[in-house]
């Protein structure tokens, strides 16, 4: 017969990716007229929750190189951006959310600015970034165990199958 057993583990409990997709303004020291380069630097993040829900924070910087005064001069202009971000994530069966489970963020895809528009002297971007999200969290298992099953093996001593090898020879049949 078989018995289970029931072991206490930290096990991924829930497991998702979300796109963030928004619009940043960054409002420059001379008025644009092109906008030369975009870029975004600095990405940090973390996670935590709130109830039931998964939050995540962030921010980044973006830099803006940019020409004005007719296009005879250019000049870069940085601004750096916070976001805040409350997700539902889906568990496993039996799981929760609660005080003790870990919350992983990865950034899968790094911030990046997708399109960018000057429109009434400010610079206008849409910014998307992909994040992936692990809950970590006490989960159990069920394992079947063996009551009677020995699994150690006999250590037998090379002196032992000597004793033993001199007692089952027969004396008569050495002559």
């Amino acid at each position: 017969m078989t018995n289970y057993k029931e072991i206490v583990t930290k096990a991924v409990i829930g497991k998702g990716k979300r796109t963030l997709k928004k619009e940043y303004q960054l409002q420059t020291e001379e008025i644009p007229d092109t906008v030369l380069g975009c870029w975004v630097i600095n990405h940090k993040f973390s996670g935590g929750h709130s109830n039931s829900n998964v939050s995540v924070s962030g921010s980044f910087d973006v830099n803006v190189w940019y020409s004005y005064d007719h296009d005879s001069k250019t000049s870069v202009s940085t601004k750096r951006f916070t976001y805040n971000d409350l997700m539902k994530m889906h568990l496993t069966e039996d799981s929760k959310l609660d005080s003790d489970s870990e919350i992983i963020v990865r950034s899968l895809k790094q911030p990046t600015v997708t399109d960018v528009k000057i429109k009434d002297g400010i610079v206008n971007m849409n910014i998307e970034t992909e994040l992936g999200i692990e809950i970590v969290g006490n989960t159990k298992i069920k394992v079947p165990i063996e009551d009677e099953f020995d699994d150690y093996e006999v250590i037998i001593d090379d002196n032992e199958i000597d004793d033993e090898i001199d007692k089952s020879v027969s004396v008569d049949y050495l002559e």
